[in-house]
């Protein structure tokens, strides 16, 4: 009796799998794409080569981060972009930018193409319990008039939103709670929530609907950061969700990749593109 198991050791694959009657074939992810803060230092020295080197080992999303983005031509970096087939599905605006030049990055969004704005990090006077809970207000104020703009809104996790327990309930907790489930979407590190103790699976099956992308990198034995397929992180188990999450978009990232960078964004592309789940 040969299972499908065996087959696929054999080599055969999905096409011999497919062959099994009543057995559905595995899935792969469709766009794979970058956040730029990982290779920020290239960009920032030369978006257009950047961008080039991306596009050229096959990404076909790019989510703005770093680099300076913020203060460059942004509709030649949107040319650029579709010269190359890259789409822009969201960019990392920061808190203090949302509050004090609303108007310019809602322009920013939608010249470098984005139908999404993402919170990317909130600084350390902001994790008390009185700014936390200051800063929650904002945050729903942001969504809603995101929207009207045409635009989504999610927020970025670290670590600190998971383990900063103030009166034993966590900020992230907080943050779903007390911001609109409909508008304020969320954008999963699963690097740092994984670092912060949290169980993948079970954050993915909480937050189902509510999930607009992924950011992906991998962790080695003793946590620090890695490429994509370096490390220890099982993708295919988390990635067996995707139909329940809902979750639009897969972003490589790597807080920490060596120079020269490329190699490091190859590695996880090149596994991500061979990942069946």
């Amino acid at each position: 009796m040969i299972d499908r198991r065996s087959l696929m050791g054999a080599g055969f694959g999905l096409g011999a799998a497919a062959l099994l009657p009543g057995m559905a074939q595995a899935a792969q992810l469709g766009a794979i794409g970058l956040q730029l803060y990982t290779i920020r230092e290239l960009f920032a020295a030369d978006p257009v080569k950047t961008l080039e080197a991306v596009a050229k080992i096959g990404y076909r999303e790019v989510e703005y981060g770093g680099g300076g983005y913020d203060a460059m031509d942004h509709a030649m970096l949107r040319r650029t972009q579709d010269r190359l087939g890259l789409k822009a599905p969201s960019i990392h605006v920061p808190y203090d930018s949302l509050l004090g030049k609303f108007d310019a990055c809602v322009t920013m969004a939608k010249t470098l193409g984005a139908d999404t704005v993402v919170l990317p990090y909130m600084t350390d006077e902001h994790r008390t319990e009185a700014a936390w809970n200051a800063a929650l207000p904002n945050i729903n104020r942001f969504a809603e008039q995101l929207k009207k703009a045409g635009l989504g809104f999610a927020y970025h996790n670290h670590d600190f939103e998971f383990t900063t327990k103030p009166g034993g309930v966590s900020l992230y907790d907080r943050l779903l709670k007390d911001t609109n489930p409909a508008l304020v979407k969320v954008e999963i590190d699963l690097y740092w929530a994984i670092h912060a103790g949290e169980d993948a699976a079970a954050l993915i099956r909480r937050l189902a609907g509510r999930i607009y992308a992924y950011h992906v990198k991998d962790a080695r034995a003793d946590g620090s950061m890695t490429a994509v397929g370096a490390g220890q992180i099982d993708f295919a188990s988390i990635f067996k969700l995707n139909r329940l999450a809902g979750v639009k978009h897969f972003y490589v990232e790597n807080d920490q990749a060596p120079a020269p960078y490329l190699p490091d964004i190859t590695t996880s592309y090149r596994t991500l593109r061979g990942l069946r789940f």
